[in-house]
């Protein structure tokens, strides 16, 4: 069997919004990174949790899934992001550089087009922080033809939280165990 994908946003998830002050939670340390295209006098301060790389560790070892980046971050979620949080290099989904103004421009999220064809027919759980309800009815479709899919979604001021992770794996999990069909199970004996 196929593993299913966990496909996994930074920004809003690895990385949360700041606050009104520019800082990120307390949980997070602050790295000042330089992304592919830009000058090296002008680097990208970023929060990360340090925490995160254990947890994420734990879900890559235990084997239900394949991790892979999805993110606008492209290679550089694999070269400047992940070296932080001691993960190792993971692939990534090579998004385009879209040309929007909003995350939603056919009211969804502006990646899901590109996720859907670079998924084909593999499950997946996908954690970002910014789906529409339309997200959730595409999952469900996907689900309902047999590609079963999952989306999960921190809240972007907070970013991922363990208990995201669990639910990952529990979902890889279940995946395993054999559906049963009831109606076919033998019937017992009643006692007399």
């Amino acid at each position: 069997m196929r593993l299913p994908y966990l496909l996994l946003d930074v920004d809003g998830v690895l990385i949360p919004f700041p606050d009104a002050e520019g800082a990120g939670p307390a949980t997070h340390t602050r790295h000042d990174v330089v992304p592919t295209g830009r000058s090296t006098d002008d680097p990208v301060t970023i929060w990360l949790n340090p925490a995160h790389g254990p947890l994420l560790m734990h879900v890559i070892e235990a084997g239900l899934v394949a991790p892979v980046w999805c993110t606008s971050w492209r290679q550089d979620a694999t070269t400047l992001v992940g070296p932080h949080l001691g993960l190792p290099t993971l692939p990534y989904v090579d998004l385009p550089h879209a040309q929007i103004t909003t995350s939603h421009p056919n009211g969804y999220l502006w990646k899901r087009d590109h996720v859907g064809t670079w998924l084909g027919d593999a499950p997946a759980i996908w954690i970002d922080d910014d789906f529409t309800s339309l997200d959730y009815a595409w999952a469900a479709e996907r689900t309902a033809h047999g590609l079963t899919t999952r989306l999960l979604q921190p809240d972007p001021c907070i970013g991922l939280q363990p208990e995201h992770l669990v639910q990952a794996i529990a979902w890889a999990a279940g995946l395993l165990v054999p559906q049963v069909d009831v109606s076919d199970a033998p019937q017992g004996t009643e006692a007399a």
